[in-house]
């Protein structure tokens, strides 16, 4: 059964994330021209608040709050030419706002832009391609259908596919997301 994240867990293993991907990046000769580890780019979300309003008081996470979806993934693209490490975190209702946009930067462009998705509404009793809301029951088929990888994070221990999901979108320069199933706490 799912659960919620308490958003600490979340932010910890972003670091540790964007650490990986500053190593990887020094590996390969680029070198950081400021302290901080990554960027949160944000669309106003209720379903991952508890994560954003820590992030606030975070020094070595920048958050970046855009208007709307279509432009953090054109934000994304920006970071990712200039070899900064992200993650767009969004909710459902962004996923399908910005399709087009997922389609011609993330994958046309070939643009490795991770996305921590928030199943607003989620029932804990049911599995979200069973759910009575529309919104939770079509956002994984239509990740199918774009093919799009992506995993849940229902609780604690799924924090593990945050790192693995990141790593997947930029070996295959293209889209990799997770879903958050509950709010976070």
């Amino acid at each position: 059964m799912p659960e919620s994240i308490p958003a600490p867990l979340i932010i910890d293993t972003l670091k540790d994330t964007f650490r990986e991907a500053r190593a990887s990046l020094a590996a390969e000769g680029a070198r950081p021209r400021h302290d901080h580890l990554g960027w949160i780019l944000s669309v106003p979300d209720t379903h991952q608040k508890s994560v954003l309003a820590a992030l606030d008081k975070e020094r070595t996470l920048r958050v970046l709050t855009c208007s709307t979806e279509d432009e953090a993934n054109a934000i994304a693209a920006g970071l990712w030419m200039g070899g900064e490490p992200f993650a767009l975190m969004i909710q459902h209702a962004g996923l399908y706002a910005s399709v087009n946009t997922l389609r011609g930067v993330a994958m046309d462009g070939r643009v490795p832009i991770f996305y921590m998705i928030g199943l607003l509404q989620r029932e804990k009793d049911k599995e979200p391609r069973e759910s009575r809301h529309s919104m939770v029951r079509y956002c994984e088929p239509l990740l199918d259908l774009f093919g799009v990888p992506h995993a849940r994070v229902e609780g604690p221990d799924d924090v593990r596919f945050i790192p693995e999901y990141y790593r997947l979108a930029q070996k295959r320069r293209g889209p990799a997301a997770v879903l958050v199933g509950l709010e976070t706490a």
